[in-house]
């Protein structure tokens, strides 16, 4: 039986793609006001976070998995509108923020209960639309895929991004030395603040060569990498003997030419991952480990989302072109109500 508050509306408003392309291809339309399945909840959304599988989504390179909405938008935060059967942990009116399936632009999104976290102490509803997609994506990858352990060392590039924000502060806070790559010194500056050892201006120096001479000549147990392309390669030189390399995107492209000798002689691991195609009980298992591990580092006050701007859900447009402009510090949200 699905619980739901009184005088839920039949439409509501919503950010369809109208055709893949640039940023204008994002329209404002009306949709019928989705009902909660079994296991999943109707959230009243309050802000939206933008990210880039969203942008990746628009210009047709990254479809939604089979069932999902097509509506862009992976991560919301707002009050609990309705309950499907079978879920006990949420009630109506319940404050939230929730990793999603697709449909985050939009007033009202259905998730899976168990991707869904409560809004830290300290923390607004307009903060909280920024974390889960980040924090998922980075605990996920980080800490259970790529194994980081207190004392070693990690590499974050693109540290001011949404991601890079997140695992620069996670990464220190948890006891590792964590560097950083960024493309200007503001943006470097702004990465120290959050807990860096040393952020790197890959604009002006060799991320390899800086390393190295960082950690006499061992390099580092872990990287982060988002970029791809040539990254690759440098990379695997950049890491110590029986360090790993995690893959969450290649901004430079997918292909390269790739030589087995330093994989093989110093022992790498390379894996990666995507987050949104994963099954509803993997995700639910990195919501519970953010809840026992992370939420009491955010309410602690040791941790924070990092907000760089914010728009109104009818002009994603603009928010879409600001990231792909890449000047922006941490993450830029949609407020919807």
């Amino acid at each position: 039986m699905t619980e739901t508050a009184p005088a839920l509306p039949d439409t509501m408003k919503v950010i369809e793609i109208s055709e893949p392309g640039a940023p204008d291809v994002l329209v404002t339309a009306s949709r019928p006001v989705p009902e909660p399945g079994l296991g999943e909840i109707l959230i009243k959304v309050v802000a939206a976070g933008v990210n880039r599988p969203d942008v990746a989504q628009r210009q047709g390179n990254y479809a939604p998995p089979p069932g999902a909405s097509d509506l862009p938008g992976l991560e919301v935060s707002g009050t609990v509108a309705a309950i499907g059967s079978g879920v006990s942990e949420w009630k109506v009116g319940d404050e939230v923020c929730a990793l999603t399936p697709g449909g985050g632009y939009a007033e009202y999104c259905v998730t899976p209960a168990a991707h869904a976290l409560p809004i830290p102490a300290g923390i607004s509803l307009l903060e909280a639309g920024a974390m889960p997609e980040t924090f998922f994506t980075v605990w996920t990858n980080v800490f259970d895929r790529g194994g980081l352990q207190a004392g070693e060392r990690v590499l974050v590039h693109g540290g001011s991004s949404g991601i890079g924000t997140t695992a620069i502060q996670l990464a220190n806070v948890l006891g590792a030395r964590v560097f950083t790559t960024a493309g200007t010194q503001e943006k470097c500056k702004v990465c120290e603040d959050l807990g860096a050892e040393r952020a790197i201006n890959y604009r002006e120096k060799d991320y390899v060569a800086v390393l190295r001479d960082l950690t006499d000549g061992e390099g580092v147990d872990l990287i982060l990498d988002m970029v791809g392309g040539d990254y690759f390669n440098r990379n695997l030189s950049a890491l110590r003997t029986e360090g790993r390399l995690v893959q969450i995107a290649f901004l430079s492209g997918p292909k390269m030419e790739v030589s087995l000798v330093p994989i093989m002689m110093k022992r790498l691991t390379v894996t990666g991952s995507t987050l949104r195609p994963q099954s509803v009980d993997a995700k639910a298992k990195i919501a519970d480990g953010l809840r026992r591990t992370v939420w009491p580092l955010v309410e602690a006050g040791r941790v924070k989302p990092v907000m760089h701007a914010t728009f109104p859900l009818n002009e994603a447009a603009k928010a879409h072109q600001m990231m792909e402009d890449g000047d922006h510090i941490g993450k830029i949200v949609l407020q919807v109500s």
